[in-house]
């Protein structure tokens, strides 16, 4: 794999190396050919730019990309991005998007947003406990950028920022009714509607999802020691997911809402690392966001302002089972927590371009997020022993309910300059300053140098500041026997330098490589006492490479590599759970007009263990996908077939922290699977 990764960069160094002047003219026809609406992303500053000028590492991922790889879930998409891997967590399979070697098992440390607004929860920092999965068919495009982003958009834009932009009016031609049908019972159904209303331009979506899901087996768990066990057994991981979504846009005003609803969501590997056949979650998550966008408020103002709010909830459908029945629990340890929580954020943001070769962003905004009911029934108190009395409701009761019902708000400001100071240079300057009700005060500044090398190749120079705030589960919780929280704790930090390149050899070969390094201070994580406490140190550094090519006019071939090795300062040991190397593959052929081929291939290499854990490294795994797609271009109708993990790879995702050893064999992915899917547009 060394010679691999020698051989990859020194073709992109004499790639450079050729490069040959052009004369302005030439510049701007070739680069009209070179760019595309597509290659246009908003994430890196708030404004529109072409990927190849942003101040920032970043991808997209569109629409007819997710569709021509047969995705059916954000996870099999993600996973395309380099640089980010997709790991799972005990708890319902819960997705863990490492980036850049940071790994932690609620994965706070990755912004997610939906149509700009953050998906995270007060309750763990992730973006649900209830995730269950996205499905993609309302996704237009989605935005990543690898590394710090709290200067434009604060906490937990830490390693990564994720943006889902949803489907407009413009994005649905005409209406789409879909099917597909699969290995472990699984049955999609979608319906897209996009049309003119007067002057209101409206798109609906409605996606549904039924499945058993995988039924891959643990053999020993956390109850395997004590003789009570499911394991031998397979993980569960059933859904009932409906997703609904209306987008309505009338002149410089946008209208959105939505719905995620959660029911029959299995535990994976169970809430206390034992198997659970009987606990299940359910989850609604409600949205609706107000944007006003009018990029010619003045001559020289550009203005936008957006209200959003959000109301979600961890409800169980059946009791949850910590431990399996036996000993002196003879109907199981069981344990059923709920959470409910709203958000409310405004958000304004302003560009002004009255000085020469300036852009400058002044922003604001406040946050407040609530969470404003706690409910609990448990069958054991504090040091592990039975309650008396059995299942007993402790919502009520301050000295037994696991959380008290609390609050966080934010207010914040931004600055932010993007100065043209010579025809090929620019440098985007900004710096984010936030105050929290909880922990106080946090800046964080950014400096991006972007120099257009030559009308097809961009160097760009990063540094960046971000932030991640402490979660409730870490700060607030006050009745769990196995932690203790610490209110006194104060956000994580990291800073990241990073060098990147983008060359456009010609309008068939696209390359692009960078390097980073960071230092993460201050991490928050359990100490001997189980209390948490900022007591962690972690470094890094890695090279990605991606590269695309066109060969032929029917062939699109595209692949990316990456490396990261990041150390725990703490312990001077290798971080656990991230893979080192990291290779995807990936050739689009339309071998006859209307039949389109797509091929994958994913190898993600061996994933270190954690000091303390006595297990040898978890095995590298590759995985082959492919898709047939029958897609006429004047037709109705449109059916594909895929498989999934066509070679039926043993590929497992390791069991890390404090408890990693619970599961010694750590979690099986789906074997190999097929699905058949389709679509019609009356």
């Amino acid at each position: 794999m060394h010679s691999l990764r020698c051989t990859i960069f020194c073709l992109l160094m004499l790639g450079v190396s050729g490069l040959a002047a052009q004369t302005l003219d030439e510049e701007e026809a070739a680069l009209l050919g070179l760019y595309g609406d597509e290659e246009l992303i908003s994430i890196a500053t708030g404004s529109h730019q072409p990927i190849t000028k942003a101040p920032a590492v970043a991808s997209v991922i569109t629409a007819e990309d997710i569709r021509d790889m047969g995705a059916t879930d954000l996870d099999q998409v993600l996973e395309t991005v380099p640089g980010l891997h997709v790991a799972y967590d005990v708890i319902g399979y819960n997705p863990i998007y490492t980036v850049r070697g940071i790994y932690s098992q609620y994965n706070p440390q990755v912004l997610f947003l939906v149509n700009g607004v953050p998906m995270q929860s007060l309750h763990t920092g992730s973006r649900h406990l209830v995730w269950g999965g996205m499905p993609v068919e309302a996704i237009q495009r989605i935005e990543v950028i690898r590394g710090p982003g709290s200067a434009v958009y604060g906490a937990d834009a830490f390693s990564g920022v994720i943006n889902i932009h949803t489907k407009t009016r413009r994005d649905i031609s005409q209406t789409e009714f879909g099917v597909r049908a699969g290995s472990f019972d699984t049955q999609d159904y979608w319906a897209l509607y996009g049309g003119d209303w007067g002057d209101l331009e409206v798109a609906a979506m409605l996606e549904f999802r039924t499945t058993d899901g995988q039924r891959e087996r643990i053999t020993a768990d956390g109850a395997t020691p004590f003789g009570i066990s499911f394991a031998p057994g397979p993980v569960e991981l059933s859904r009932n997911n409906l997703d609904a979504r209306i987008d309505i846009g009338y002149k410089l005003w946008r209208l959105r809402a939505g719905l995620q609803r959660r029911r029959d969501f299995g535990l994976g590997a169970g809430l206390g690392s034992a198997l659970d056949p009987q606990g299940r979650y359910a989850s609604d998550r409600w949205n609706v966001d107000l944007t006003y966008d009018n990029p010619l408020f003045t001559d020289n103002w550009e203005v936008e302002g957006q209200i959003s709010f959000r109301n979600t909830s961890q409800e169980v459908e059946e009791d949850v089972l910590l431990m399996p029945p036996g000993g002196v629990f003879p109907n199981g340890m069981i344990g059923n927590p709920e959470v409910f929580e709203n958000h409310w954020r405004l958000d304004l943001s302003a560009f002004y371009t009255g000085f020469e070769r300036h852009k400058v962003r002044i922003g604001a905004g406040y946050f407040l997020a609530d969470i404003y009911k706690v409910k609990e029934e448990k069958n054991f108190t504090k040091t592990l022993a039975p309650l008396p009395g059995g299942l007993t409701d402790v919502s009520d009761d301050p000295n037994r309910v696991f959380m008290p019902e609390d609050d966080r708000n934010n207010r914040y400001l931004v600055l932010q300059d993007i100065w043209q100071f010579a025809n090929d240079w620019e440098l985007t300057a900004g710096v984010r300053y936030d105050n929290y009700s909880d922990f106080g005060d946090t800046v964080n500044p950014r400096l991006a140098l972007v120099w257009s090398t030559s009308y097809n190749l961009t160097n760009k120079f990063l540094y960046g500041r971000a932030f991640r705030a402490p979660s409730f589960a870490e700060a607030r919780v006050t009745n769990n026997p196995v932690i203790e929280s610490n209110p006194d704790l104060d956000p994580e930090t990291i800073q990241t330098f990073e060098w990147a390149m983008d060359y456009r050899a010609s309008d068939e070969l696209h390359l692009g490589a960078n390097l980073f390094k960071y230092r993460w201070k201050d991490i928050i994580e359990l100490d001997a006492a189980n209390k948490f406490q900022n007591a962690g140190r972690q470094t890094g550094y890695g090279l990605e490479l991606e590269a695309e090519w066109r060969p032929l006019h029917n062939l699109n071939i595209s692949g990316n590599y990456a490396y990261q090795r990041s150390e725990d300062k703490e312990t001077d040991h290798v971080v656990a759970g991230a893979p080192n190397h990291q290779l995807y593959l990936r050739a689009d052929w339309e071998f006859r007009p209307d039949w389109n081929l797509d091929t994958r291939l994913n190898w993600v290499g061996e994933r270190k263990r954690g000091a303390g854990d006595s297990r040898s490294g978890l095995d590298d795994y590759r995985m082959l996908d492919m898709t047939l797609r029958y897609k006429p271009a004047n037709g109705q109708w449109e059916l594909a077939v895929a498989g999934r993990n066509l070679f039926n790879t043993d590929a497992r995702e390791p069991t890390t922290g404090t408890n990693a050893a619970a599961i010694p064999g750590d979690l099986p992915l789906a074997g190999r699977s097929f699905f058949v899917e389709l679509r019609y547009r009356p």
